[in-house]
């Protein structure tokens, strides 16, 4: 057990995302602001009250799996291999030279395999009591369960560190970097996989958020217009899938072995609301400790900070509220900095969101551009910041502040900056 802490940088990206599914492809529509918004396609979504969503299209699980494997992952966990393997191939690791009991796997969900599960209880309905039974899948547990996206990513990389999943709703992507930057941080791990996936549109999934009326509807004729966070015309979330996950690393042996390291992650703080199941605390309360703790925690100043990748998701009270909780936490210094949503180009990725907004902070430190809140066209006297308007804009970023906010009140934020 190391006593001190240890530094810990990210040296590989991966993404499936509904604008892309190399980090190329992605970052680009990302930066041009391509939403990847249309209608629903997975399903007839006729009866709904919302009729669109952000999907992932092309994507081929055959390029990252065996038919078998195939057979035995739910959508949400092809997507995670998918995503781990090309974190890995992007970090240049070798594993075949490296010591896999000390590699570690840290992937949640927020909801798991949805897919999985309609799918088999559709089955089992159809067929009846008698002969429904009979026909359940000996891979239905394993194929649901939020955890098998970890491990399924260990078992195909072969990775025997320590391996372990969360399930904090939309938190979730930045809990597990959070925690797998910790295990690093303890020296219990040299090398971490992390992030989040999520493959819940589904009918029930999708059902689900229509009647909590979280979904954006008034744009169903207009798909790529209806995430716009932080504008007053903003009207729910649009639900989107994939998965991000990055390669954390302790900092010696990634300059040891010449890695190319994107930057170093600093900071993570987390909390708890305390106040409901799906509302944010009116005042910002747990957003505002769980920011502050991320900065102190990272032994920054407020005004080290000059972009905030925010949670952003286009629902009326979210983004309110997250800007309330900024200006509480960074004072006047709020006003300077540049803050944006990627949701309004890849809807919300649920569990999926913090890994994949992580990939994103770490190409703003290394490309020194910072991609653009799209469909932001009337000011909401609520959120009066900078959020990068509908165009991308160059700038030289040190620190990056990545907020996620989820159901029941969960907190996560986490804060990376250039390193040197």
């Amino acid at each position: 057990m190391c006593l001190e802490k240890r530094r810990v940088v990210l040296t590989g990206l991966g993404v499936i995302s509904p604008v892309g599914n190399t980090v190329r492809e992605f970052w680009k529509s990302v930066l041009e602001g391509k939403s990847g918004v249309n209608r629903l396609e997975c399903f007839d979504p006729a009866r709904f009250t919302c009729r669109i969503a952000a999907e992932v299209r092309d994507f081929d699980p055959a390029a990252y799996l065996s038919p078998k494997d195939i057979k035995r992952m739910d959508r949400h966990t092809q997507f995670a291999v998918a995503a781990a393997k090309g974190a890995v191939a992007d970090s240049r690791l070798n594993l075949d030279s490296e010591d896999r009991n000390r590699i570690g796997v840290f992937i949640g969900s927020g909801i798991g395999g949805l897919n999985t599960i309609e799918k088999e209880y559709g089955q089992y309905i159809a067929l009846g009591p008698e002969k429904g039974p009979d026909r359940i899948s000996p891979f239905l547990i394993p194929m649901l369960i939020v955890n098998m996206a970890a491990g399924q990513v260990s078992i195909c990389l072969g990775l025997k560190g320590p391996n372990s999943a969360v399930a904090t709703a939309c938190a979730t992507g930045n809990h597990a970097i959070g925690d797998a930057f910790r295990i690093i941080e303890r020296g219990e791990a040299d090398v971490m996989i992390c992030g989040g996936t999520e493959a819940a549109i589904t009918p029930m999934g999708f059902g689900g958020f229509c009647a909590l009326k979280g979904l954006s509807t008034a744009y169903n004729d207009d798909p790529k217009r209806a995430s716009r966070p932080f504008d007053k015309n903003r009207d729910g979330f649009v639900m989107g899938e994939g998965s991000g996950v990055v390669v954390l690393e302790e900092m010696n042996r990634a300059l040891k072995r010449n890695a190319a390291i994107y930057c170093e992650v600093i900071g993570y703080g987390m909390s708890a609301d305390a106040y409901h199941m799906t509302a944010p605390d009116p005042e910002g309360d747990g957003a505002v400790r769980c920011m502050t703790s991320a900065i102190e925690g990272a032994r920054i100043r407020p005004k080290d900070v000059d972009y905030i990748n925010a949670h952003g998701t286009s629902t009326i009270y979210n983004d309110k509220i997250e800007t309330l909780a900024i200006k509480k936490v960074f004072g006047a210094h709020a006003k300077k900095l540049a803050i944006s949503s990627t949701k309004s180009v890849t809807g919300h990725l649920l569990g999926a969101a913090g890994g994949v907004e992580m990939v994103i902070s770490a190409l703003v430190i290394k490309e020194g551009i910072i991609p653009p809140t799209i469909n932001y066209e009337v000011p909401d006297p609520d959120c009066d910041l900078d959020y990068v308007p509908n165009k991308s804009r160059a700038q030289k970023v040190d620190v990056v502040m990545s907020n996620a906010f989820g159901f029941g009140g969960h907190n996560a934020t986490l804060i990376a900056r250039k390193f040197s």
